[in-house]
């Protein structure tokens, strides 16, 4: 080889490495732009390493005019029983992948983000309170499954829950409640900040989301890791969307609304799971007596050592809770 080609091939090679930077750095810039124009595509983008890790599907129905993204994951029976989880305030359809991973097989799973939260639409000026997302959730049920199902809800999801469980026992069989609000409760500091017109959960900067995970973890082995940068993307969207959260707050917590879903309960007659952790600071364990009050039916379970995300911090005992749910014969009607 003469000399020549060897300086023409290190040139050849020089401009191919010198080629492939500017692509990088052309890719990493249209990256940067898109984060700084849509921050929560970067937690998207994590909500789906882990939907796929799950192995679950992805899908979209319309519900009251707004686009509804839920994921499913098939049972390994045809015939099986399909249970439907409602997540709660400020969450998703991916609190609920812990538990789905101990229920995986068992049952048609169904897990939507409720319209307004998550990937579903939002749409300014909506109503986001407790009838309107039951109306919503009943509908979602009707268009996802031919047949009665078991509704699962956390939180403001609970609350939801126990109401279209009332308004729609042909479509709802069996319910369980998960630190469900929508009852009086004992006083505690997040109640009391909520009638307040604060919003405890909050999220503005790295110390607010510190201390909103250690309101809502007892359990902090059960945090989700937030490694950087993915932690900056998710509290600039949190910031976002403040005024659209101290606007559902002001419908669930402060309305006339906030104990649609315990007056509703004396209505419901299907099994029914009550389910708290004993720590949780959020949504006191005195709920759980203020619904089992209104459903004799229902089985209690409480659980040591977690806090307000008992699907997240337990997610092998809820599992159990809602296997013993969903097998349960259905109860009499009351007299």
């Amino acid at each position: 080889m003469s000399v020549e080609a060897g300086r023409g091939g290190r040139t050849r090679r020089q401009r191919v490495f010198l080629i492939a930077n500017i692509v990088a750095g052309v890719v990493l810039a249209a990256m940067a732009i898109a984060l700084w124009r849509d921050p929560g595509l970067a937690v998207r983008g994590e909500f789906e390493r882990q939907r796929w890790a799950l192995g679950a599907d992805k899908h979209a129905v319309e519900i009251d005019g707004q686009r509804v993204v839920y994921v499913e994951l098939p049972a390994d029976r045809a015939d099986a029983p399909t249970v439907v989880m409602i997540h709660g305030f400020t969450g998703g359809k991916e609190n609920w992948y812990r538990l789905a991973q101990g229920l995986r097989g068992k049952y048609r799973l169904v897990i939507p983000d409720l319209p307004g939260w998550g990937e579903s639409e939002r749409i300014e000026g909506e109503d986001y309170g407790y009838l309107a997302q039951s109306a919503r959730v009943d509908a979602f049920v009707a268009a996802v499954s031919k047949t009665p199902v078991t509704l699962l809800g956390h939180s403001m999801g609970g609350g939801i829950a126990a109401l279209t469980a009332a308004r729609a026992p042909e479509r709802i069989a069996r319910v369980g409640l998960l630190d469900a609000a929508g009852v009086p409760f004992a006083e505690n500091a997040f109640g009391l900040g909520v009638l307040g017109g604060d919003n405890p959960f909050a999220v503005e900067d790295a110390e607010s989301l510190q201390r909103y995970l250690e309101t809502v973890f007892h359990d902090r082995s059960a945090i989700p890791s937030i490694p950087w940068p993915g932690n900056y993307f998710y509290i600039a969207q949190r910031r976002a969307q403040a005024d659209y959260e101290q606007s559902v707050l002001e419908r669930i917590g402060r309305s006339g609304e906030r104990f649609l879903p315990g007056e509703a309960a004396e209505s419901i007659t299907q099994p029914t799971l009550l389910l708290w952790c004993a720590q949780d600071v959020v949504i006191d364990p005195s709920a759980m007596q203020a619904y089992a009050e209104r459903m004799p039916q229902a089985r209690q379970v409480l659980l040591d050592g977690c806090g307000h995300m008992s699907l997240m911090e337990r997610p092998g005992e809820v599992a159990q809770a809602v296997v013993m749910l969903v097998e349960r014969a259905q109860p009499q009607q009351r007299g």
